[in-house]
């Protein structure tokens, strides 16, 4: 018997356009409604649904969105948020800290600190999500990207996580410490593990797998080109850290005698199926060829102003006719796993330009759903249209902090800052989050697990480095 789902007398609901330039990018209606049966949308629109269904939900308060779609994360940093000796670093020093903490992660607290970023993104809107792990540890089991697949599939998470990868460790001139790099025959291994064991090809797919070396600074050359041939003779999304600070730029052109761009380019990477997080110190020539190729992008705008990076020129690369999406980055940069919040900062951080650049509420909107989906290589998702699957956010507008600004509630929600979780999320046809809850979480239960963990990784650095990581 199938399950069905009807979604009655939206206040709004957004079903999104596949262009960014369409008019009427939203798409939006008022009343009518959105019927699901089993996992896929059946019908969205201004008319009167007059048949029966399993479970009714009343709309007529709520906005209806597309499930939002992040694009890079680093699950395991929500371990390490707010490290006092981090709160003033740019990203090299950050790195070099923490990495002295992260070498000491467990296989438990990679599950567990999944497990609370999927939690967080999912009571903020967030229905799939890539995860960028590219540090395994010596001390630790290798099978680390299978305890995230595991947590995702636990909370019923759509979820793309990349195997990703560091080769080259201080001994060779990169920036992470020797123990927590894995030889370029050990990634290569893995890759094609995790490909035949999860990787899923079909329509609607919980998991996929894609492929992600970290960094210019932290993988060869010849592990880059040999990962975007695997790529290509598995049909998978490729994905890596580009351009994010000037440090970056510096170390390329000193160690490669190549500006960033001009190195992945070299290697074969300037493809439809490559996205890149960040990509702030790209020159109008850069922006060009992204978009001429339609190169993805992550945009991180927390993160980037975190660390005092830089301000990435999101409306050109739009122009320009790269895929451009949204990142929420890892939580030791951000620190948080919120895609609303993360939404607004990326409409407000465009404020900071000349204003032929800021962003509007409806690039935003576009940028955390259908750009997301072209990001990741799906259509599957993205849009609240017939046939796609049914990955729903809704939100009420009955609160506190969107009285008042009701008169376009799709801007609401990016000029208003949330307060409390969206009301419900339905992915692959099944309520994950009902009233603000995530059904079978204990969360009391995870943040004590997960901040035990935390307090325990922040002690052993302390104690094998010496340095002071807490505020006393």
């Amino acid at each position: 018997m199938s399950k069905s789902i009807l979604i009655k007398d939206p206040l709004l609901c957004v079903r999104m356009k596949d262009d960014i330039a369409s008019e009427n990018v939203l798409d939006g209606f008022s009343g009518g409604h959105v019927y699901i049966e089993d996992n896929k949308i059946v019908s969205a629109g201004p008319e009167k649904f007059t048949g029966n269904a399993d479970k009714i939900i009343d709309a007529s308060r709520m906005i209806v969105l597309p499930g939002l779609i992040n694009t890079h994360h680093h699950f395991y940093q929500t371990l390490t948020r707010n490290v006092f000796s981090t709160q003033k670093s740019e990203l090299f020093d950050w790195l070099l800290t923490n990495y002295e903490i992260w070498r000491e992660i467990s296989g438990d607290a990679f599950f567990v600190s999944a497990k609370l970023a999927i939690s967080e993104l999912l009571k903020s809107g967030c229905t799939t999500s890539s995860d960028h792990l590219y540090l395994f540890p010596n001390k630790t089991e290798s099978t680390l990207i299978d305890r995230e697949i595991e947590a995702a599939k636990e909370l019923g998470f759509r979820f793309q996580p990349t195997r990703g990868s560091m080769s080259m460790g201080k001994s060779d001139g990169g920036l992470p410490p020797d123990d927590v790099i894995q030889t370029e025959d050990e990634i290569v291994k893995d890759t094609y593990r995790l490909i035949k064991k999860y990787h899923d090809r079909s329509f609607g797919a919980m998991t996929r797998i894609s492929l992600a070396p970290c960094s210019p600074f932290s993988v060869t050359p010849e592990l880059m080109r040999k990962t975007a041939k695997i790529a290509r003779e598995n049909n998978l999304q490729l994905h890596t850290h580009l351009a994010e600070t000037k440090d970056e730029v510096a170390f390329c052109l000193d160690k490669f005698g190549k500006r960033p761009f001009e190195l992945i380019k070299s290697l074969g990477w300037l493809t439809p199926n490559s996205w890149f997080a960040h990509s702030i110190f790209l020159n109008e020539k850069e922006i060009k060829e992204f978009g001429e190729n339609k190169v993805g992008v992550s945009h991180c705008p927390s993160s980037n102003m975190r660390l005092g990076s830089g301000i990435a020129s999101i409306k050109e690369l739009l122009k320009a006719g790269a895929n451009v999406s949204i990142g929420v980055d890892g939580s030791a940069s951000n620190d948080s796993s919120n895609m609303l919040l993360e939404m607004r900062n990326a409409m407000l951080l465009s404020r900071l330009r000349e204003p032929k650049n800021w962003l509007s509420t409806e690039e935003v909107l576009w940028m955390a759903t259908v750009g997301g989906a072209k990001v990741l290589g799906r259509n599957d998702i993205g849009q609240i249209v017939p046939g796609k699957c049914a990955d729903i956010t809704m939100i009420s507008m009955d609160r506190l902090e969107y009285s008042g600004g009701q008169h376009d509630p799709a801007g609401a929600i990016i000029f208003g800052a949330a307060m409390n979780p969206i009301d419900y999320s339905i992915i692959n046809g099944k309520v994950v989050v009902e009233n603000g809850k995530i059904l079978n979480l204990n969360e009391k239960e995870l943040i004590y697990e997960h901040q035990k963990l935390s307090n325990e990784l922040i002690l052993k650095a302390e104690k094998n480095t010496g340095k002071v990581l807490r505020r006393k």
